[in-house]
């Protein structure tokens, strides 16, 4: 018989599998930092730097303060330091090593034109020489960002007007012939996977593509803990058809079982017979590119959340705020919050708060302000700056420190 799982079910067991079950009591070291990060298996990196960039918040939201610096060292430190490496995971991400393996047939299918936006595919195609004058330039000088090759001679456009050496690094980062090295700043650094990789990944058996999906859906289902075909496949963004065909070959060879969650059209996949925590105590921002939340109709379905970002709404249109961060507590999405880090005034800004139907009971309004004030602290930012008139916003002034 198919296994059925309650709402409240699939929602602790997804909060599990993505490391909200249980908080630790301790100092943060870089290999509880690395554990986490190799329970999730990607971490989205994003532009916007409202309020930190995005990829440092997930392992705020799940372990308190750490050092990012630690994260640093594991995606661009040395050698012997790294543990991450950025490729296309769920967009543009920092994945564990052990990945490099099952992306190789990304890499392959990207230097063949598949798999990557048409403009990038069509300059692979036409521009080989371009291409070819960049790489030779990587290969003798070393990590190099697009800024120090650019030959063009009027001014840039916005950030997506990139240039001829732009597009063939990209094309060679998609194609495998270059990986990051480090940033400067925002800007990648690109070099030759021989000096970036270890040898012992880079020199991996190389996987079959069925193989490595299937490989890819199993990470998907550990950090999902129960999930359906359309969750499962967009954790790494595999193709439809390439995902159907796996899960039927997993759930046949028993590697992963059909469950059936109340409320759900789709059938669910789960990894063996699920352990489900008896209870979530977990509180937490989440970044709106959080792996908990990236899906948005996931979201709604397991917490009955919708949840959009509007930073490329106009203000007059917002409805929540630009930089909207949902407000994790117990097993419930509670409140929506409107962040920003204001460094010139070390302060965290504070610009809205929103509260789902449920409410906030004095609990977790205590817990928000708490939150509020460790995420300020671990920013750097002395003061929490209320901004908000609300009835809920006066509820929880009190809470902060003057």
């Amino acid at each position: 018989m198919t296994r059925s799982l309650s709402q409240t079910e699939a929602r602790r067991l997804a909060l599990s599998a993505q490391g909200f079950a249980r908080a630790p009591n301790a100092p943060i070291k870089q290999r509880q930092l690395r554990a986490q990060i190799e329970r999730l298996g990607v971490l989205q990196i994003d532009s916007v730097n409202a309020l930190v960039r995005s990829h440092y918040l997930p392992a705020f939201s799940r372990l308190g303060h750490y050092d990012p610096a630690q994260l640093d060292e594991l995606a661009w430190g040395t050698p012997r330091q790294r543990a991450l490496f950025e490729y296309w995971g769920h967009e543009a991400s920092l994945l564990p090593l052990d990945l490099y393996p099952l992306l190789r047939w990304r890499m392959q299918r990207a230097a063949n034109g598949q798999g990557i936006y048409r403009q990038l595919a069509d300059f692979g195609r036409e521009q080989q020489e371009v291409i070819r004058r960049v790489l030779l330039a990587v290969r003798e000088q070393g990590a190099l960002g697009a800024g120090s090759l650019s030959t063009r001679t009027e001014r840039a456009g916005p950030w997506w007007d990139w240039s001829a050496e732009k597009h063939a690094l990209e094309w060679l980062f998609a194609a495998g012939e270059v990986t990051v090295a480090g940033r400067r700043g925002f800007e990648r650094l690109y070099d030759l996977p021989e000096r970036v990789i270890p040898a012992a990944i880079r020199d991996h058996v190389v996987l079959e593509e069925a193989e490595a999906q299937r490989q890819l859906l199993l990470r998907s289902a550990d950090a999902l803990g129960v999930a359906t075909a359309r969750d499962l496949r967009d954790y790494f963004r595999l193709d439809s058809a390439d995902a159907r065909e796996r899960l039927a070959e997993l759930v046949e060879q028993g590697d992963l079982q059909v469950v059936q969650v109340e409320g759900w059209k789709q059938p669910a996949y789960c990894r063996g017979e699920p352990r489900i925590p008896r209870k979530v105590t977990a509180s937490a921002l989440l970044s709106p590119f959080d792996s908990l939340i990236w899906e948005r109709e996931r979201t709604e379905r397991l917490f009955g959340f919708r949840y959009r970002l509007e930073i490329y709404t106009p203000a007059h249109k917002r409805v929540y705020g630009y930089y909207v961060l949902p407000f994790l507590y117990g097993d419930q999405l509670k409140a929506r919050v409107d962040l920003r880090s204001e460094r010139a005034h070390g302060r965290l800004a504070v610009h809205a708060v929103h509260g789902e139907k449920a409410g906030l009971d004095e609990e977790a309004l205590v817990a928000l302000a708490e939150h509020l004030q460790r995420l300020a602290a671990w920013l750097g930012l002395p003061h929490v700056a209320l901004n908000c008139s609300s009835t809920l916003g006066k509820r929880l002034r009190p809470l902060l420190p003057s």
